[in-house]
């Protein structure tokens, strides 16, 4: 079975190919490396560099029969969105739609996108519920919201079949994967910056929130869980026969369902790093709710649950990988670079 990967040069797109490799699938990548990097790309995927709105790129991603796709190419800020509004709305929203013609004409019919906790604004209560009102808060949550909508209709009128994963807070690494975004704007990597003397400080946002401590919570859930989650919505589409009723019949938490504040976590990273981080209160972002915890029962009764349930095990993967990719660039660096006048072999 072939799957196509948008954005799977990513960091969630990247361990989300290396799950599949790892399940026996072939893997088609499209991604334009905006966001992401080329070797997070292994050689036993193919990759077709280009944005899914370029004629060229998704005919060439189509070239062979594609089963299904697993569509993660987005701008994914908060705050970015809300200074920049019409950016999210064409790479979100309208960029997509050249994807999903191109599937139409190849006669592929399986769709996971994956969409965001940030559909529900702030939530009447928690945990969330798919079915919850949708009340975005920021420019990104609304084109994902929006983008779920063209979904349904297409499924309603075209024949698409497709699922809508709402992730809550993705963290923590593979081995071969992990958060390295430019700039950093994710609170464990640059929790982690701090740790390892790479920044001065971590700013929290707003210290005010009506939480036990003052600061935002978030249910992180580990990247390898957010990749398990995908494979059992794929297979979940070979047998949908009607259309889903409505958007939240469509949509699945992906959470742990336990929320963790920001003091939280720069209290596990601490723990883990064994040395003091050091903060600084700045005021609160636009956009930002107070609390989001996820209910992800209904992915759970389709046979999914979290391996790493705790947020320290979390941590504990993201610090590995930094350290070994730390490593990595410092043994690069110190490497002599090669003889252009020595022979070859």
């Amino acid at each position: 079975m072939r799957i196509l990967v948008t954005g799977g040069a990513g960091y969630i797109g990247g361990v989300m190919v290396e799950t599949l490799l790892a399940r026996g699938y072939e893997v088609v990548v499209l991604d334009n490396l905006c966001h992401g990097y080329r070797d997070n790309v292994p050689p036993e995927a193919r990759w077709v560099p280009g944005d899914v709105a370029d004629p060229a790129a998704l005919a060439a991603a189509f070239a062979a029969p594609v089963d299904g796709v697993i569509h993660m190419a987005a701008h994914i800020e908060v705050g970015e969105s809300m200074r920049q509004p019409r950016k999210y709305f064409d790479n979100n929203l309208a960029r997509p739609w050249a994807l999903l013609e191109a599937m139409e004409r190849a006669g592929t019919r399986r769709f996971v996108l994956s969409s965001t906790a940030a559909v529900y604004g702030t939530p009447e209560q928690t945990p969330i519920v798919e079915s919850a009102p949708a009340h975005p808060m920021n420019p990104y949550g609304w084109s994902k919201l929006m983008l779920e909508q063209t979904l349904h209709w297409h499924a309603c009128h075209r024949g698409l079949r497709y699922a809508a994963l709402r992730y809550f807070n993705a963290a923590g690494a593979t081995a071969q994967h992990g958060e390295r975004h430019q700039p950093e704007s994710h609170l464990l990597p640059l929790v982690l910056e701090a740790a390892a003397g790479e920044r001065e400080a971590i700013q929290i946002f707003g210290a005010d929130y009506d939480t036990p401590d003052g600061t935002c919570v978030r249910d992180y859930i580990h990247v390898r869980d957010l990749a398990a989650a995908h494979l059992i919505a794929l297979a979940a589409l070979e047998t949908q026969a009607e259309p889903p009723a409505d958007l939240a019949a469509a949509a699945y938490n992906l959470g742990n369902g336990a929320g963790f504040s920001v003091l939280q976590v720069i209290a596990a990273a601490e723990q883990v790093c064994g040395r003091r981080i050091p903060v600084r209160q700045a005021p609160r972002r636009p956009g930002d709710p107070a609390r989001l915890v996820a209910s992800a029962e209904k992915m759970r009764s389709a046979g999914w649950s979290p391996q790493f349930p705790d947020l320290e095990p979390i941590v504990a993967s993201a610090w590995q990988y930094k350290l070994a990719h730390r490593a990595a660039a410092q043994a690069n660096t110190l490497s002599p670079a090669p003889n252009p006048a020595a022979g070859g072999g």
